[in-house]
């Protein structure tokens, strides 16, 4: 009964994983795109000058500096300012010059328009804006992983959740049909085809088992209002006027504002509170609000964060008239809560450095999981057929119609994990060669991603199987190799400038390109030199010295 149970779930993990296989591989490798997408647009976007450098001491200028931009600029009605010095946001996932914004005052439950002012750090005065390149940007690439492209976006986001849900059955199905799943992580057995395969399959399984888990658990409930609004509208009803609320919720925005003005207190006392308590330069913003129901105050944010309360972490409020400290304001609800939780886990918004490291290692071992699985399915497959093939003198329809099959399988996987790959070096390739007066810029990008990715398919019909792998691995790796020569021939934001700059933001892309361009072409050369070695031994393994070696055994 056991047995049979096994084998339910292996059959249920192998079709589960086959079928929506490609479109998965399409959301991780967009979705991990998304942990560095602030790093992406901004090497995107070139034209933006690059971070200056400001020494700690020159904080107080800076923020008295920007009030008087506040009181200039701001409109007289405007219910918070917020002042932003110059950090590394988030360790760091964007950096930040110095800036003022505001936002005016709005209806019950909508917001209202904002305004953004870059500054001098040294002179305090309005920076002219720059006008970047029209890209989407890593923002793009982020957005396709549950929106996809070309597609109207219920559409999108019904088919990825479908998606998702397998895959959340295909992971635990997996979880099941592994009899020794601990034994199986130490167990690597190269040269061996489709056991080698299954032990990579196993390996990096069982290395980023939490990870999907996460992953998947928390993409499904994210958007479980849109798949399941029974909850939603019990709770809140099922009118618009509900359905607002609910926002509302989630966003935590119930406050009514009266217009805000200059604090009374310095803010300097203030920022030598926050910086006993945080350490020096570690203030990454000043908001400041006068809520209706009680006193003006300012709000202090530390750079970095330290939880998964991304949005309220690691912040010190003062009265803005006295400059006493005051306890932030705690009111939360569950609805709110629990969104910003799930967001926070699946976005990783929360991550130090390292941890955003770990889950970008993580997104590309969800890739590889995916990668081997279709892979490991088309080897097994394929053996079963060559076997077939050596018994039988003619082929039944059943089994040439299996042929055809497999042979579609084999076009989809190399057109898909070796192609994609190459479309999205095709989307950086284009954002840097299209005329930047170009209409619909940003649009023909993602075309370029597509077309490249089309073209995939098609070449790995009209070649032959394993030289159309090899050929797109290699193309793929001089895609990605050659990028960081392409920039250095279109701008002036190369290696060398923003490794001296010491600006790891942008240099880490180009490195980052580097280091994809070296992962594919060591699976090239690993592919290459194990199909060279199999048809060695198919040449040497003739009848006569099979039959040798059947005696002399």
């Amino acid at each position: 009964m056991k047995e049979s149970f096994r084998q339910c779930m292996a059959w249920l993990h192998t079709w589960v994983g086959l079928v929506v296989g490609w479109i998965l591989f399409f959301v991780f490798v967009t979705g991990t795109a998304g942990y560095v997408d602030d790093e992406i647009t901004r090497w995107m976007e070139p034209e933006r000058p690059l971070p200056m450098q400001v020494l700690p001491e020159q904080s107080s200028q800076m923020l008295n500096q920007a009030l008087t931009q506040l009181q200039t600029h701001a409109p007289a009605d405007s219910k918070a300012w917020t002042i932003t010095l110059p950090h590394q946001a988030l360790n760091p996932r964007a950096t930040h010059g110095l800036s003022i914004a505001w936002e005016e005052m709005s209806q019950p439950g909508q917001r209202g328009r904002r305004g953004v002012e870059e500054l001098d750090p040294v002179t305090g005065q309005i920076q002219p804006e720059t006008e970047p390149r029209a890209t989407a940007g890593g923002t793009g690439l982020y957005r396709m992983h549950y929106a996809l492209h070309y597609m109207p976006y219920p559409v999108a986001i019904w088919l990825v959740g479908i998606c998702t849900m397998l895959m959340l059955l295909a992971v635990m199905t997996g979880v099941v049909t592994h009899k020794k799943i601990f034994t199986d992580f130490f167990t690597f057995r190269p040269g061996k085809g489709q056991r080698s395969w299954l032990d990579a399959h196993n390996i990096v399984s069982v290395m980023s088992l939490p990870f999907f888990l996460m992953i998947t658990y928390t993409g499904l409930i994210f958007f479980m209002s849109f798949y399941m609004p029974t909850g939603r509208e019990i709770m809140y009803g099922a009118t618009e006027e509900g359905r607002q609320a609910y926002f509302q919720d989630i966003r935590q925005q119930k406050h009514d504002f009266l217009p805000v003005s200059m604090p009374q207190a310095p803010l300097s006392a203030m920022m030598h509170s926050a910086e006993q308590t945080w350490g020096k330069n570690s203030i990454a913003s000043v908001h400041i609000t006068q809520p209706a129901d009680s006193q003006a105050y300012v709000e202090l944010r530390r750079t970095g964060v330290t939880g998964v309360y991304w949005t309220r972490a690691e912040t010190l409020r003062f009265n803005a008239i006295d400059g006493s400290a005051i306890k932030p304001d705690n009111t939360s609800n569950i609805t709110g809560d629990t969104h910003r939780v799930l967001l926070a886990l699946h976005e990783g918004a929360f991550a130090e450095w390292w941890l955003r490291w770990l889950y970008l290692i993580s997104g590309l071992l969800g890739c590889a999981v995916i990668g081997t699985g279709l892979v490991l399915w088309t080897v097994k497959r394929r053996t079963h057929h060559q076997k077939r093939l050596s018994k039988a003198t003619a082929l039944s329809v059943s089994e040439r119609f299996d042929a055809a099959g497999l042979r579609l399988v084999e076009i989809l996987n190399a057109g898909t994990l070796a192609g994609l790959p190459l479309g999205l070096a095709a989307y950086f390739w284009a954002n840097r060669l299209l005329p930047v007066t170009m209409a619909d810029r940003a649009a023909w990008e993602f075309h370029a991603l597509f077309l490249v990715w089309g073209w995939s398919f098609l070449y790995a019909c009209w070649r032959p199987l394993k030289r159309a792998w090899l050929e797109l691995l290699y193309l793929t790796a001089a895609a990605y190799g050659l990028i960081p020569v392409l920039n250095l021939l279109t701008t002036d934001r190369h290696l060398g400038v923003t490794v001296t700059h010491g600006d790891w933001g942008l240099a880490g892309f180009d490195l980052s390109m580097l280091g994809l361009a070296a992962i594919f072409i060591y699976i090239a050369v690993k592919m290459k030199r194990k199909w060279h070695i199999a048809s060695l031994s198919k040449k040497t393994a003739t009848p006569a010295n099979l039959h040798t070696a059947g005696v002399n055994g």
